[in-house]
């Protein structure tokens, strides 16, 4: 496929001198959502207190029809938004009986998770087992460490954030996964419209996390969990809305709905999923499948790397490439290590060349408003990079 600019000309005309190569930090907006954000305004004015008719009986179906239909989800009942993932996760754990509970993770996940398990251990509410996810034979530390047992929530990467790593067995954990523990969270949020997904086999035993705001190309405010049926049903944590619809619970005590909604919070902002429902639908106008993507993605990866082993790219050549495309599901940004990653990312910035930098790993992130234009002018800018550190 070829490069479709014509999809973000508001974006791309905003910031014409801009090189935006961050597309799995803050992907660029499509034309198709700001329609959905002055839509969102209008339904506001002109409805007033009757717009969430709208929001949650129209757009709300929408929004969930689109990732059971991205992920093969049996039902689209079972998928429930927020503003966040970290609300998610936070009213997800609330629903675990046992206290503490006992987890298993990796020492890769991302930021909310991280820091908030990390304030649990410290309150006690949790007990923490991390294995190392860049060990070499990460894959099956994890899944032994799993399959041991004695936990009670598996929580683990499907694509990590900060390698681009794949961890393609993390399906088979299902196999453990019961109502009554352990539960089984994916982080499919790199992997979610990155990396094609088909959860039609694990649907009814796995958690799946994601959201908006990186390949949905939604921006914020559209984090959205799958929760299977019997798993989890009276979340500690609970807003007013997981009031609404179908109730069960003790007689006298907080209903909950049987569906997803029983992981509802309250109020919220529903401009993010008007633009989640935007892009999905121009997407499936357009004809994009998210297979067609992450393969002219892979291209221009193959096509930077290329370059940068060829010394086309500078002082990129230095860097240890991290999750280079091999046969298996591909990242949707490259990841180079070096110690100089922050530097050199600064140093872009400051040429309005944009990537990102988790601690010692530079990311370069592709979609499908690059073309080889794109990576030819990413490379003058790189070779630069050495000019200027052989200056100093």
């Amino acid at each position: 496929m070829t490069a479709r600019k014509d999809l973000f000309s508001r974006a791309l005309a905003a910031a014409p001198g801009r090189l935006h190569l961050a597309a799995h930090s803050h992907h660029l907006w499509p034309d198709a959502t700001f329609d959905a954000q002055m839509e969102a305004w209008t339904d506001a004015a002109a409805l007033a207190d009757r717009k969430w008719d709208k929001a949650l009986g129209e757009i709300w179906p929408a929004a969930q029809a689109l990732v059971a239909a991205e992920l093969s989800l049996p039902s689209p009942e079972t998928v429930v938004f927020a503003p966040n993932t970290h609300t998610l996760l936070a009213v997800l754990v609330s629903a675990v009986p046992r206290r503490p509970v006992r987890v298993l993770s990796t020492d890769g996940e991302f930021h909310s998770f991280r820091r908030q398990a990390a304030r649990w251990v410290e309150t006690g509410q949790i007990e923490l087992t991390l294995v190392p996810s860049e060990a070499s034979d990460f894959a099956a530390r994890f899944l032994g460490a799993a399959r041991s047992g004695g936990f009670d929530l598996i929580f683990a990467s499907h694509v990590f954030f900060r390698t681009g790593r794949v961890f393609e067995e993390v399906w088979s954990l299902a196999e453990l996964a019961r109502p009554e523990g352990p539960w089984v969270v994916v982080d499919g949020y790199h992997g979610f419209r990155a990396v094609p997904t088909d959860l039609s086999g694990h649907a009814e035993r796995l958690f799946y996390l994601a959201g908006g705001y990186k390949y949905a190309m939604a921006g914020e405010g559209a984090a959205f969990l799958h929760a299977p049926p019997g798993f989890g049903p009276r979340p500690a944590l609970t807003g007013w809305y997981a009031e609404f619809g179908d109730l069960e619970g003790p007689a006298g005590g907080v209903g909950y709905t049987r569906d997803a909604r029983r992981f509802m919070g309250a109020t919220f902002d529903p401009s993010g999923l008007y633009r989640f429902v935007a892009a999905g639908r121009m997407l499936a106008a357009e004809g994009l499948t998210t297979a067609d993507i992450a393969r002219h993605a892979t291209t221009l990866q193959l096509r930077l790397l290329d370059e940068i082993a060829a010394g086309g790219a500078g002082p990129l050549s230095e860097a240890q490439v991290l999750n280079p495309p091999g046969r298996g599901a591909q990242a949707r940004f490259l990841a180079l290590r070096h110690p100089r990653a922050l530097q050199w990312k600064q140093a872009l910035m400051a040429r309005d060349v944009i990537v990102d930098v988790r601690d010692d790993v530079f990311r370069i992130g592709l979609s499908i408003y690059h073309d080889e234009a794109d990576i030819a002018a990413f490379c003058d800018a790189c070779r630069a990079l050495g000019t200027a550190s052989a200056r100093r």
